[in-house]
Order: C-alpha cells, then sequence, then structure tokens
C-alpha cells in the first residue's frame, strides 16, 4: 500500500471517529523535552550514536579560552546522562564525529590561538567498553573546521570544510579505515561534484548518505545542491531550493541554511535548525523515493507546503548536534547566534508521528 493511500485511510479514519472537524489545525511532529545534562551550555560540538546510546563532546561555551573537551553519553532509552572520559587533548569546536563498529571517533575542529583559529586534523579513537581514548591517523585531508561526517559500509567519512590559512572553503572528502595499518587509515575519495562548503549537514538512509547546506566560500550564500553517495558513486539529487521553474514541488522550499542539524527516523531524513538570513527553528522531513522534502501536513497529503517547526517557546539555535539511532532522533545544545549569544544545554525528542494542535 502507498504512502499516499494510506494517509488518506488515516485521516478518513480520524473523522468518522470524531477527531476531525473542518476548524481542527494541527502540526505533524511533537518535540517531547527530556532531561539535560549535568555539564556546560556549548554550541558547534560533536555526536555520534553508538546503537541506543548518544554522545556528545567538545564544543564551545563563549570566550577566547573556553573550548570544552567533555563526553557526555545519553541512553535512550532510559533518560540518564553519564559523563564519561574527558578527551585526553585540549578542547575544540566546530570538529565532526562518526561512529564504526561500536566506537566513536571525532578529528578536525579548531581551537583559538591568541586572536586566530588554530585548526585541527588530529583524530581520537573513543571506546564505550573500556571508557578510554586512542589516537588514530590526522585526517588525510589536513586541517579544518566546519567539515561533515558520515559512515556507511563499515568507514568513515569526513569532508567539506574551512581552513582560511589555505583554501577558505574545501569539497574535498576522505574515508577513513578502522583496520587499516598506522599511517594508512585515511584515504582520499573522488567523485563529489558538489560546491564548496563549510557547516554543511549529512544523514544515512539505509546505508546512503545524503549531504547538503552550508556556507559557501567566505561565508557567502547557502549552496543549493544536494548529493548522495553509496560508498562508490556520488548521485546529484534536486535542489533544495526553488530553482525548477518548469514544476511546482519546490515554490515554498525554505531548506538551505548552514549550521544545521540531521537525522533520520525510519526511512525518512530531517534537516532543523541552522541559520539562514538569521538563526531558525523550523525543519524539513526528506522522502528518498520520491526526492522531495516537505513542511507541514495539509488534508490531501501532498506536498508539504509550510515547515514543521522546533518546539513552541524554544529558542532558535545554529550549532546545534543530534542523536539518531535510525528510529528515534534527538537535537540537543546550540547557540542564539546573535553577537552576545545564549548557549544551550537542552535536548529535544521529535516524535514524528504525533500530531499537535494549533490554538
Amino acid at each position: 500500500m502507498n504512502r499516499l493511500l494510506l494517509g488518506l485511510m488515516l485521516l478518513a479514519t480520524l473523522c468518522l471517529t470524531g477527531s476531525c472537524t473542518e476548524d481542527d489545525e494541527y502540526t505533524q511532529g511533537q518535540w517531547i523535552k527530556k532531561t539535560s545534562y549535568n555539564g556546560y551550555a556549548r554550541a558547534y560540538a560533536c555526536s555520534f550514536t553508538i546503537d541506543n546510546k548518544g554522545y556528545l563532546c567538545c564544543g564551545f561555551r563563549g570566550g577566547n579560552k573556553d573550548y570544552l573537551n567533555d563526553l557526555w553519553e545519553y541512553n535512550m532509552d532510559t533518560g540518564v546522562w553519564t559523563q564519561c572520559e574527558t578527551m585526553p587533548v585540549e578542547g575544540r569546536k566546530y570538529g565532526t564525529a562518526f561512529a564504526l563498529n561500536g566506537k566513536g571517533y571525532i578529528t578536525t575542529g579548531s581551537r583559538k590561538d591568541g586572536t586566530y583559529s588554530d585548526y585541527m586534523a588530529d583524530t581520537w579513537e573513543y571506546t564505550p567498553a573500556t571508557n578510554s581514548w586512542v589516537r588514530k591517523d590526522d585526517f588525510g585531508g589536513g586541517a579544518r573546521d566546519g567539515a561533515l561526517a558520515f559512515s556507511i559500509g563499515g568507514y568513515g567519512y569526513v569532508g567539506t570544510g574551512y581552513n582560511e590559512d589555505t583554501i577558505g572553503s574545501m569539497l574535498d572528502f576522505y574515508r577513513f579505515n578502522p583496520n587499516a595499518a598506522e599511517g594508512k587509515q585515511w584515504e582520499i575519495v573522488y567523485g563529489f561534484g558538489g560546491e564548496k562548503r563549510r557547516d554543511g549537514t549529512a544523514f544515512v538512509i539505509n546505508d546512503v548518505a545524503y549531504i547538503c547546506c552550508g556556507q559557501n566560500k567566505g561565508g557567502g550564500s547557502s549552496p543549493v545542491d544536494f548529493w548522495k553517495f553509496d560508498g562508490n558513486t556520488w548521485t546529484q539529487l534536486r535542489d533544495i531550493a526553488n530553482t525548477d521553474s518548469d514544476n511546482d514541488y519546490d515554490d515554498d522550499y525554505a531548506i538551505t541554511r548552514y549550521s544545521a542539524v540531521s537525522f533520520s527516523i525510519n526511512g525518512y531524513g530531517y534537516i532543523a535548525t541552522g541559520t539562514r538570513s538569521g538563526v531558525t527553528s523550523d525543519y524539513w522531513k526528506y522522502d528518498p523515493d520520491q526526492d522531495l522534502w516537505y513542511g507541514d501536513s495539509d488534508d490531501d497529503f501532498t506536498p508539504l507546503t509550510t515547515v514543521h517547526n522546533y518546539p513552541a517557546g524554544t529558542s532558535s539555535r545554529e550549532g546545534a548536534v543530534s542523536f539518531s539511532n535510525g528510529q528515534r532522533g534527538f537535537i540537543l545544545t546550540g547557540s542564539s547566534g546573535s553577537t552576545s549569544s545564549s548557549f544551550f544545554d537542552d535536548i529535544y525528542e521529535l516524535l514524528p508521528d504525533e500530531e499537535e494542535d494549533v490554538d
């Protein structure tokens, strides 16, 4: 049974049971606040997920020296936070992370060296079973921050990013092999034809990575291109902006942004928060079967034209992070993005199939 027919049947059932009236308005999806961790509020941190546990590490809490290196574990089943072994190196922001074979990896990022950013390329492996860190080969593409990362097919991938000391924004990608010998753990991956970018995002559905958003070189407009990668082939998908004058599916797209988060739940991708002419709280849902993005649902279950929102009363933000085990998705931390930034330590879970009444 296709999704359209299933949606129409569900709507008819709600109306027959008296749960739907002409005056009812609702937003598809609810955000549920969970218990915060007992550490510094922060933004531009790293995160990775192993089974049903999410890990938060590093980040920035304001000032020239407030770069963090603490590690926190969140149990999705119990909602309990546990502080883990601190990363055995000075703190960083704008790093990136991925998980492989029950271990987490953090690489790249930047720290403050006087009035300048000191870009980093070191890579660290965290093993939950022993609560310990081991240094691995430095990232093969060189020092940078604002990179993005994902893991598919037993490998980790890191690419794009920024280093103002070299070429600014970048578009290269490298693959990390955890089983390779020392000195050979990173190798370059060719074929990405997208724009250079920093502060982009990636999510994974069925072992395929999807890459979008970010800032162009020099911090200008956000790229509109959208790509997927299956471990062998890069494929360009429909743009995430209104660039197709022959079709109207993208007329209300407002997906382009940077410093956003993304994750997947039950075969769909989600992008949320970030900066788009100011920090934002909206989120969008991606259907890989149709290569379409949706905002809010209408009565005909057609492509969505109004965006979902991060929970009412919650601050818009950039530089947040996310946890996802493929069935559940969480957003936490971040910054208000203003010149006198506020930093956050809250965490919310998205229940994508729940409806929220709109007053």
